[in-house]
């Protein structure tokens, strides 16, 4: 294991650990910026597809892996953010990206309006509520069929932004460069709020929720607001994979989802940025590889 030794509190409080992870950073970017010149469109596709799911594990791994409360339900977040993006597009005509952001606002109200009575439960009670709000997002989205289309599903309409087109069939290169900017500002609003004393207080309720309230920190209200900031990213996750899958319904978000995205940042390593992305890799590009080798080793 490598240590770090800082000598001083604003070292501490970097955007990076030292030189070498801004390097790291500086050479990610290098290769996301060419790997749209190198890769054909269904390599391309799945990049998008692996950005996508790095948002949704980033948004679970602020609720379990930095304060430390379970989420069994967490994809019911997503299909709030991906029906309230669409219907505000084709219901109202707002545009994409104001949409989105709507989206995601949505999923954070409700969020944190679930998150107000479940404040003083341990972790295990949360987990099953947040698993009864997944089931009943599941049936309001059938019953409310006039709006949300049911089990029939409802279609996404195309990405417009300033009058250029994203989509996913004829030009995702351009829906890869969109993923690939609100990815980007997503990881660094993550990393300046783990900076902040809303982060270490995230951090501090996962280690001892005793000890954080010695300290003065306000275990209920640092509680809804991770479930808060967290269900924002999922509405984000949400309205991205909404457009990315073109048309969806209620299975499109199911229990399913919600494991995966749990097992997802446990495979990738909690309390880490970097274990969303890793277990991302592991749920969408693993299984493609695999198929492609079973493919060739078969011909």
């Amino acid at each position: 294991m490598k240590f770090i030794f800082k000598e001083s509190y604003e070292q501490e409080l970097g955007l990076f650990q030292d030189n070498n992870q801004k390097f790291c950073y500086v050479v990610l970017i290098f290769l996301a910026a060419i790997l749209p010149f190198i890769l054909g469109d269904f390599f391309l596709g799945e990049v998008v597809l692996f950005l996508i799911w790095a948002i949704g594990g980033m948004s679970l791994m602020i609720l379990v892996g930095h304060t430390g409360l379970a989420s069994l339900g967490h994809a019911a977040f997503l299909a709030i953010g991906a029906y309230t993006t669409v219907l505000l597009q084709t219901k109202f005509g707002l545009p994409f990206l104001l949409s989105l952001l709507l989206g995601g606002f949505a999923s954070s109200l409700v969020g944190a309006i679930i998150a107000i009575p479940s404040t003083k439960l341990h972790s295990i009670y949360v987990a099953i509520i947040t698993l009864a709000v997944s089931i009943l997002v599941d049936d309001i989205i059938v019953l409310s069929e006039s709006l949300t289309g049911g089990v029939s599903g409802i279609y996404a309409p195309k990405i417009v932004i300033f009058g250029v087109e994203f989509d996913r069939y004829f030009n995702v290169d351009r829906l890869y460069w969109l993923v690939l900017i609100i990815v980007i500002v997503l990881v660094l609003i993550y990393k300046n709020i783990l900076r902040s004393p809303l982060g270490r207080a995230f951090i501090a309720v996962r280690d001892s929720e005793i000890s954080a309230s010695a300290m003065g920190i306000n275990v209920n209200k640092t509680k809804i607001l991770s479930f808060a900031v967290s269900c924002f990213y999922g509405g984000i996750c949400g309205g991205l994979m909404g457009h990315f899958s073109t048309v969806f319904n209620n299975e499109t978000f199911n229990l399913i989802v919600s494991i995966n995205l749990l097992l997802m940042i446990v495979v990738g390593g909690l309390g880490s940025i970097h274990g969303a992305f890793f277990g991302a890799a592991i749920l969408s590009l693993l299984p493609v590889f695999i198929a492609i080798f079973r493919d060739g080793v078969s011909s």
